[in-house]
Order: structure tokens, then sequence, then C-alpha cells
């Protein structure tokens, strides 16, 4: 298990659309560090380098970790189908359970190995700024940015390796998700198409009462920014973690590839 565990990492960081990412996720907070109209367009003033994490994955869980997550964790199905390199490697000696199994468990990883590099990039583009205690919040804790008065460098890291920790279980389903798409299509396209339509037609799910959006995976997609209980958004995205993988296992035993 472990040599097709680093098999797939292998593929995976080695696939340009990976390596695109992580070049992005890396760049994207010098946006905000450097961003000369932050306070005319978003009304916010940085005054810690603990910001910058926050905002930086306020806006690429929005926007572009979503698309990144997708498109790759499409691709390890379906390039693989596209090259004729899974068929091959199906023939060998190995449970197909075990295949599926490996490439799930770098599929929900990968979402963690770009938060990384973004807070990486973070705290990076913040050092001008600087880390000692200041008196706001990080974004990511009660209060948000404006916070509820002074706060030590050690709170506010905490805070923030909160929010990432639970900005990758956010990202989780939908590399779940995107895996489940490229069984089912067994094209790259098709399944990273599929993902953020699916996503994207929740979002459109608003209108429906609030009892019905409440069990939708885009509804906790800002659960790192939440405070107090959040167990129950916890448990619907395990559940939804969970699910997809146990789809995807099921549908790839079943497909003729």
């Amino acid at each position: 298990m472990l040599t097709l565990l680093g098999l797939e990492f292998r593929k995976l960081l080695g696939a340009r659309s990976v390596r695109i990412a992580l070049i992005i996720s890396f760049l994207i907070p010098w946006i905000w560090a450097l961003a000369p109209r932050l306070q005319q367009v978003y009304g916010l003033v940085l005054t810690s380098g603990f910001q910058v994490p926050a905002i930086s994955l306020i806006t690429s869980v929005q926007f572009v970790l979503p698309l990144f997550v997708a498109l790759s964790c499409a691709e390890m199905i379906g390039t693989e189908v596209a090259q004729g390199t899974l068929a091959p490697l199906l023939l060998r000696p190995i449970d197909r359970n075990r295949v599926i199994l490996a490439k799930l468990i770098t599929a929900l990883l990968y979402p963690a190995i770009l938060l990384v590099v973004l807070l990486l990039g973070s705290f990076i583009a913040g050092l001008r700024l600087g880390y000692g205690d200041f008196t706001g919040g990080t974004g990511l804790g009660p209060g948000g940015f404006i916070g509820q008065g002074a706060l030590t460098s050690g709170m506010a890291l905490s805070q923030v390796v909160r929010g990432y920790l639970l900005g990758a279980l956010v990202m989780a389903p939908i590399a779940a998700l995107a895996m489940l798409y490229g069984v089912v299509f067994l094209n790259t396209s098709a399944a990273a198409l599929a993902t953020i339509a699916t996503l994207q037609i929740m979002r459109l799910l608003t209108v429906f009462p609030e009892s019905f959006q409440q069990i939708l995976l885009t509804t906790h997609l800002d659960l790192f920014l939440r405070q107090g209980n959040i167990s129950q958004s916890l448990i619907l995205l395990i559940i939804y973690t969970v699910g997809f993988c146990l789809l995807s296992i099921f549908a790839f035993d079943r497909r003729d590839v």
C-alpha cells in the first residue's frame, strides 16, 4: 500500500496542473500583502502579518482552490485512462480496491498540500507587517479582522493553524467528489466540469428552505470562519467525504477501464 501511495504522490506532484496550482497558491498572498487599494475596495487595513493568511484563505476557498482540487483530482483518473497507463496497472496482481484507495488518500491530502503552500506564502508575504502582539483580529478567530482587543502572537498563530486545518477538511469532500466523477466519466474535463457544476448548483439552491440548505455541502464551506460549536458541520463534511469515497470504490470496482 505504501508503494502505491508513493507512486500516486509522485504522479500527482509531477502533473503540470499541480505545479501551476502550487505556484499560484504561493503567489496569491502577495496580492493582498502588497495591495494598494485594499482599504478602498474591502475596507480592510492589515496591521499584522497574521492577517495575510486569513484573507488569502477566504478568497482562495471561494474561487481558486475548488477549481485546483477538482481539476487535479479528476486528472488522477482521467489522465491515466487517456494515456492508457491505468489498464496495465490493473492487470498486475494488485487488488483494484487498493489502487483506488491509494488514489483517494492522495486526493484527500492534496488540498492540505495546497494550503501548506498558501500558508507558507502568506507568512513570507506578511513579513513586512511583522508577527508580534497586536490589537485586532486574524480574520480566523472571534471578531474577524476587528478582533476583541489585544492578541498575542501565540494566540494569533493558533487561530491561523486552526483555520487552515479546517480549510483542508472543507476541501476534502470536493476532492472526493472529483474522484467519484473521474471514475464515472473516465475523462478529466468531464469530471472537473461536473464537480464545479455540482458546487455551483448547490450554491444556487439558497432559494430553498433553510432546513434544506443545512444539508448542502456548499453551506459549510466557510467552516474555518465559524466560532463556537462546529460539530454538526464537521460531521456533515465527514459524511460527504466518506460517502463520495465509498461510491468511488464501488464504482471503480465495477468500471471497465
